[in-house]
């Protein structure tokens, strides 16, 4: 956060799974917005540790939603939902009708948590929305992502850090990945309608984890030439035949999300909204913040 904005946040000690916790904060500030992005938000990590995705990712919303209820029901609440509930798709884009077809622990816990702020809306008068939120990345990625976890080794390979090659899963997975400063604005727009409404947010646009890869590569002018299927397929510089991908079935899900892509018309009807950043200059932010940070 920049320096000058530090001296507008008030700091506090705060676990969603504690219900008093939350009910202390709500107690103190009555605040008139509340955001929760508190989650265990990797995919693959929820299916080692399910219970405690459910504890943080359904449970902790149910805390926080129990104590604006009870104690500051004038405050707004924006929930941070994920494009994951809709798992495996039937149509080619998924908007705010679109058929929630979970297939992680993580996705399940997220579309509980949905369906309750949908509840304490209906049945409270809340203020409390949901933003389906497609893949929104950036330079604070968490390193554990597949996104930062490309960008990171493309910028190590640069600086000459590592010479192994890039190892992953499924390359053929397609994602809608946008900018996230751009989505937090969105998330902001949300709470400042007139009536609370859910909103998907995304840009339109699916890209293949095979895709970041190759625009990786391409923002340190390496070309990538890809041979073999599945988990045979290997990926080698273009110029001079040196393997910089492999294909670790290590890294592959027990059930996999193929293709997510938003339809974000209602966002753009209603909120104003539209992404600007493309996703080759989304990698490439990325990519150069690596590099920056390494150096």
């Amino acid at each position: 956060m920049r320096k000058h904005l530090w001296e507008n946040v008030i700091q506090f000690p705060g676990d969603v799974t504690d219900s008093y916790s939350i009910e202390s904060v709500l107690k103190q500030y009555q605040p008139d917005e509340f955001y929760n992005l508190a989650a265990q938000s990797h995919v693959g990590t929820s299916w080692k540790q399910p219970e405690e995705t459910s504890r943080v990712d359904y449970f902790g919303v149910l805390n926080i939603l129990k104590g604006i209820q009870l104690i500051s029901p004038h405050t707004r609440f924006y929930q941070a939902s994920t494009s994951e509930m809709f798992g495996k798709v039937e149509d080619e884009y998924q908007n705010e009708k679109s058929r929630f077809y979970p297939r992680s622990p993580y996705a399940v816990a997220k579309l509980a948590a949905y369906w309750l702020t949908v509840n304490y809306r209906e049945s409270y008068g809340l203020f409390a929305c949901s933003g389906i939120l497609f893949n929104h990345e950036g330079p604070r990625r968490g390193r554990d992502f597949v996104t930062r976890k490309i960008t990171d080794h493309v910028a190590k390979y640069k600086l000459g850090k590592t010479t192994e090659p890039l190892q992953l899963g499924n390359l053929n997975s397609m994602r809608d990945w946008g900018y996230a400063p751009e989505f937090v604005e969105a998330m902001w727009r949300i709470l400042q309608q007139d009536t609370p409404q859910d909103f998907v947010i995304g840009t339109g646009e699916s890209h293949s984890v095979r895709d970041f890869v190759e625009a990786a590569y391409k923002a340190i002018d390496v070309d990538v030439e890809w041979s073999g299927e599945n988990e045979t397929e290997k990926g080698a510089r273009s110029d001079n035949g040196e393997i910089i991908v492999e294909v670790n079935k290590d890294f592959f899900r027990p059930a996999e999300v193929e293709l997510l892509r938003a339809n974000a018309a209602k966002a753009k009807e209603i909120l104003g909204w539209e992404p600007t950043v493309t996703f080759s200059r989304l990698v490439e932010i990325m990519v150069e913040n690596d590099i920056e940070e390494l150096s």
